[in-house]
Order: structure tokens, then C-alpha cells, then sequence
């Protein structure tokens, strides 16, 4: 992608991105219950035991592995490949590291438990950059589309 001709991608498209992401997540969490329901003896687990707590963090493992995974290989979730929005590093060139996708995850976590002030944030910021975007050195363009026509 070329910086000079890169542009954001509105906040609708990044939240239409995201929505579709949640679907897949929440099937992916879905997936992971099931695998531990044998250890549980197939009881729901209760989030104010250490036992809830370890789940807890087992589930938002799950999602970091599905967003870092896609961001550090190629800068594009399932859901930001069909809206056409693509994560890039803030220094030209390279790509996402495992460190700015771990600190891009938290930080959407913290703008969505602030009821999306983060994404929200786009609206009133200059270069519209969200939260997860300024502390992970990252930032959301507008990616092309990639049509390849074969010549058969």
C-alpha cells in the first residue's frame, strides 16, 4: 500500500468489520467450551471461582490468537477482508508484531468496556485514529479491492 494514496476507513466500516469478526469469535468460543466441558464434567463454570477466572482468560486467549494471528499475517481479519480495511504498522513498511496486536487487543477491550469511547474517539481525532490505534502503533486504511481475473 502506498501512504500517500492510504486513507481511513470510516468508523461504520471499521464497526461493520468488527461485527462480522464477533460472529466468528463467538463460534470460536463456542468451539473452546465445548473442547473443556469434558473437564467440567459438563457444568457451566462459575466466573467467581478461580476456575471462572482461568475460563475467562481462556476465552479472551482465544481471541487474541484469532485477531493477533490474522493482524501479524497480513494485516486483515475475515471481517476487515469483506469491508476492505486493512491494519497497518504507524513506520513504513513491515508488518503488525505479536506485541502491537497483543497491546491493540487490550486496548479495543478497554474502548468497548468504555461503552466504544475508544471508537468513538475516531469521530473527534484529527487523522481518525481510535484508541487501540495510538497505543499500538498501528493504524486502519482503506484496502483495495483484490479482483484477480484468470485468462482461461
Amino acid at each position: 500500500m502506498n501512504p500517500s494514496t492510504e486513507t481511513t476507513p470510516a468508523l461504520w466500516r471499521r464497526l461493520a468489520a468488527a461485527a462480522y469478526d464477533s460472529l466468528i469469535v463467538v463460534a470460536l468460543w463456542f468451539l473452546g467450551t465445548a473442547l473443556i466441558l469434558p473437564l467440567t464434567g459438563g457444568e457451566a463454570v462459575d466466573p467467581r471461582t478461580p476456575g471462572g477466572l482461568l475460563y475467562q482468560l481462556y476465552l479472551l486467549a482465544i481471541g487474541f490468537l484469532f485477531f493477533g494471528g490474522f493482524w501479524t499475517h497480513g494485516g486483515q481479519t475475515l471481517g476487515m477482508l469483506a469491508w476492505r480495511v486493512k491494519l497497518v504498522p504507524d513506520a513504513d513498511g513491515g508488518r503488525v508484531t505479536w506485541a502491537q496486536a497483543l497491546k491493540r487487543y487490550l486496548a479495543a477491550i478497554l474502548s468497548w468496556v468504555m461503552f466504544g469511547a475508544g471508537f468513538w474517539w475516531a469521530c473527534f481525532d484529527r487523522e481518525k485514529r481510535t484508541w487501540h490505534d495510538r497505543l499500538s502503533g498501528t493504524r486502519l486504511m482503506s484496502a483495495p479491492y483484490n479482483v484477480q481475473l484468470s485468462n482461461q
